[in-house]
């Protein structure tokens, strides 16, 4: 696996790819980042934050089925093995979830994101 280096959420030129663990961290980060309906080119793929998020998040109940669309997204990412430590939280119109992502390659690589009114 191979994945150009992002800086600042944009893509570097002249830069060595990133390969192994990286290069899956790198692939983990954009596909959560990536919202359903946002490409073009296939609108089914991504996270269904304004789809299946937003709307249900408030209720503390709620939050499982989240967990459960961030955890797919992540395990479905090619060359991650398992999820471990996964935790999340919701407050402040604010969904964060910290985890750890084993790889194929015998790396863990450590996750944590938000989504909402701030992000970390």
């Amino acid at each position: 696996m191979r994945y150009r280096e992002m800086v600042g959420g944009d893509y570097t030129m002249g830069r060595p790819f990133l390969t192994k663990a990286a290069a899956v961290g790198q692939a983990i980060y954009t596909r959560l980042k990536l919202f359903m309906e946002e490409w073009w080119e296939q609108l089914d793929d991504g996270l269904p934050l304004f789809q299946n998020i937003l709307g249900t998040i408030g209720h503390p109940d709620n939050i499982k089925g989240v967990d459960l669309l961030v955890q797919a997204r992540i395990i479905e990412t090619p060359h991650v093995s398992q999820i471990t430590n996964f935790q999340s939280t919701y407050e402040d119109r604010t969904y964060k979830f910290q985890c750890t992502a084993e790889t194929d390659f015998g790396e863990a690589i450590p996750i944590t994101m938000a989504f909402g009114g701030r992000e970390i």
